[in-house]
């Protein structure tokens, strides 16, 4: 399985997808620091490329150009073999419908790849200091070919001093090499893998020169002043081959690794070429219903103050969750690490602790009055956090299990939560949730709309709109199904202080401001009297259960 994967959603209006590729000897970190310069407008794939990234997967015989069948081990799926061409079509499998690729170095090549087996998939091309011929040779300038046997060898003999070596190579040219080098420092080092093999014998053997000259779909080469690995002349050779439109930028930067040297530039070229094809625009990813969100700060301020008395009052959220906890009855697996998202007051930990005795538990909660609460209550077990389930505070693949109560229904922008869970989730990871949907508090919402056109009652997304931000974030899969709950009560305000006791009153942002009136009260109340049998009031609540897999 794909073990270095991550679906970031665009912080602003997403303009297009991108799917960025790293080149050999580096993982998906070499890609940080163009994310504040592309979210913005971008949702972004990151993902670590068997046989270039090291600890990404194993090779069995030799690495393989597209024309071999020698086999290899597939990152996406450990247990078996197959060609470079199953190893295209497992990234695409990992990749949105349609996106632009972004690769660098052996990424760029990779990026040239995809675009030819599957044109339909790839909308634009965007190299960074990329050959498609890696090795020079029939008047073609590259590196020489005894110095990348000579690669070849160190990495049988010492692997470790040959990415020393490498990485030094990547640096000449720089004018100021020494921050450079402070940078590379800090990302993260991952276990080295025979899997290197393989990219070094496809640097080796790669010729994409055709695919530059055929490809019917828009191509930026962005190219460093003084790269050691792809030498200038590269340039002028790409020109040479280049249908009309393509173009070759030179980046102010002089050294084989621009993603770090000059990040911002790359992010700035890539953006204008593409809004030049005409490849940005933001209509059609917007994202869902903005009319009906609520402040998150409110959310977390009304739940926060609601922490001492929410456990008085909360009769449907103890329903709810003890059904979903029934739920975890299918989980095959005993998780390492269980994850409580939007753990309130830490009602839920005794018995996720209980089932799954041997797990880290960690209780996250946007309500800081909450996390405070459930900590006491919990004291000497467990690990709290307060953060937003849209931006979780968490590294990549390090959750088996997350349970979530009630919770997410306060999450408008579905692409985000499903994309972070996906990030956070290992391979074979699950997440069952509860959610409320729009249906919920319909007696009420009828009851108010009698009375005047404001927004009374807190507005919940479909069951469709989960179905579809999930069907959006490549590796889940998700399962739904919705149920009804009733409530019954003697009078509405009994209802209406439950309400505000929980924290869960009206704080859509289309409330009526002030003080509602004595008759608009009044008259809701008598609305609401329709509904009566048996002598109680009802309150439906429309229940939403999911059950989300990792794959």
């Amino acid at each position: 399985m794909l073990t270095g994967y991550e679906y970031l959603p665009a912080t602003g209006a997403p303009e297009q997808e991108l799917v960025l590729l790293h080149g050999w000897g580096s993982t998906r970190d070499i890609w940080r620091p163009l994310l504040r310069s592309l979210r913005p407008w971008a949702n972004v794939t990151l993902l670590d490329i068997p046989g270039c990234a090291p600890g990404a997967g194993g090779v069995s015989g030799s690495g393989a150009p597209a024309d071999s069948e020698d086999a290899y081990e597939d990152t996406l799926d450990c247990r078996h073999e197959g060609t470079f061409e199953e190893m295209l079509d497992a990234l695409l499998a990992r990749a949105p419908a349609r996106a632009v690729y972004l690769g660098f170095s052996l990424g760029g090549q990779l990026a040239l790849a995809l675009a030819g087996r599957a044109p339909q998939r790839v909308a634009a091309v965007v190299t960074v200091c990329s050959n498609p011929r890696f090795v020079a040779g029939d008047g073609w300038p590259g590196i020489d070919r005894e110095v990348l046997g000579g690669f070849r060898a160190a990495l049988d003999d010492n692997p470790s001093s040959l990415l020393q070596r490498f990485g030094a190579l990547q640096l000449v040219g720089e004018r100021e090499p020494l921050g450079l080098r402070k940078l590379v420092r800090t990302l993260p080092r991952p276990a080295l893998d025979p899997s290197l093999a393989a990219g070094l014998d496809w640097l080796a053997g790669l010729d994409l020169r055709a695919a530059v000259a055929s490809l019917d779909v828009p191509q930026l080469h962005l190219q460093a002043r003084a790269d050691a690995l792809v030498p200038p002349a590269v340039a002028d050779a790409l020109e040479s081959l280049l249908p009309a439109g393509g173009q070759v930028v030179h980046l102010p930067c002089g050294c084989h690794l621009a993603p770090l040297a000059c990040p911002d530039d790359i992010a700035r070229e890539a953006g204008v070429f593409l809004a030049a094809a005409g490849l940005r625009g933001a209509g059609a990813h917007a994202q869902t219903q903005a009319r009906i969100q609520v402040s998150k700060t409110a959310v977390a301020e009304s739940f926060s103050r609601a922490a001492g008395r929410y456990d008085s009052v909360a009769g449907l959220q103890r329903d709810v969750g003890t059904h979903l906890l029934d739920s975890l009855d299918r989980v095959s697996t005993q998780p390492d690490v269980v994850l409580d998202l939007g753990c309130g007051t830490g009602f839920f930990a005794p018995e996720l602790g209980r089932r799954f005795p041997a797990a880290r538990y960690i209780g996250l909660d946007l309500a800081g009055g909450m996390v405070d609460y459930a900590r006491r209550r919990c004291a000497g077990s467990g690990e709290w956090l307060v953060a937003d389930a849209e931006s979780l505070p968490l590294a990549p693949s390090s959750v088996d299990l997350v349970f979530s109560s009630l919770a997410i229904q306060w999450c408008y922008r579905p692409g985000h939560l499903f994309a972070e869970l996906a990030r956070v989730l290992r391979p074979g990871g699950v997440c069952v949730f509860t959610s409320l949907g729009p249906d919920t508090l319909r007696e009420l919402r009828a009851a108010w709309a009698a009375v005047d056109a404001h927004q009374h009652v807190n507005a919940f997304l479909p069951v469709g709109d989960l179905a579809s931000a999930a069907d959006a974030v490549p590796g889940l899969r998700l399962d739904l199904d919705t149920r009804v709950f009733n409530m019954h009560y003697r009078r509405v305000r009994d209802l209406l202080d439950e309400l505000k006791t929980l924290g869960a009153h009206n704080m859509n942002r289309d409330r009526p401001r002030g003080l509602t009136s004595r008759r608009a009260l009044q008259g809701m109340l008598a609305a609401y009297e329709g509904w009566r049998r048996d002598g109680q009031l009802p309150a439906t609540y429309e229940v939403i259960f999911g059950a989300l897999e990792k794959t």
